[in-house]
């Protein structure tokens, strides 16, 4: 673990300890989130490629493979399955003629719409619970955890 100090033993014991709920609270949300999901024939893999290529825009099979922490032939089988469902398409690289472009269809990015509807809806409802503190802390923590997400 990176050194987290910030003056003396109690911090490093806080900070460690304020990882673990961070951990733990992440993956128990992320469970709960993947249960929004509109199409259950996806896998969490294959939403989360169709989640980078709408964030980021079309990308070879080896950019996607690096972005996704995945080996490229990895990536190739799961280009392969989504084009097969019709979410993406492959087209010519315009500089590479050996290379393909991954892009997504509109069939994907209005699947990827209701999905993020949905979630958000759950995760509104759910934050309802929250008081104005809560809130105040929530909407400060957003920016830091979506740099961490992106580390």
């Amino acid at each position: 673990m990176p050194d987290l100090s910030h003056g003396g033993a109690a911090d490093d014991a806080a900070d460690a300890a304020a990882v673990n709920a961070l951990r733990s609270a992440v993956m128990r949300l992320s469970r709960r989130l993947k249960h929004q999901r509109v199409d259950e024939s996806l896998s969490p893999t294959e939403m989360s490629v169709l989640g980078t290529l709408a964030r980021c825009g079309s990308a070879t099979p080896g950019e996607l493979a690096r972005k996704e922490h995945v080996q490229p032939p990895s990536m190739t089988r799961i280009v392969a399955l989504l084009e097969a469902k019709g979410l993406v398409k492959l087209e010519p690289h315009p500089d590479d003629r050996r290379q393909k472009v991954v892009t997504s269809t509109e069939q994907a990015e209005a699947m990827l719409e209701e999905s993020r509807r949905r979630r958000n809806a759950w995760l509104t409802a759910v934050a309802e619970g929250l008081d104005d503190d809560e809130w105040s802390k929530l909407r400060a923590a957003a920016p830091v955890l979506e740099k961490l997400a992106h580390l």
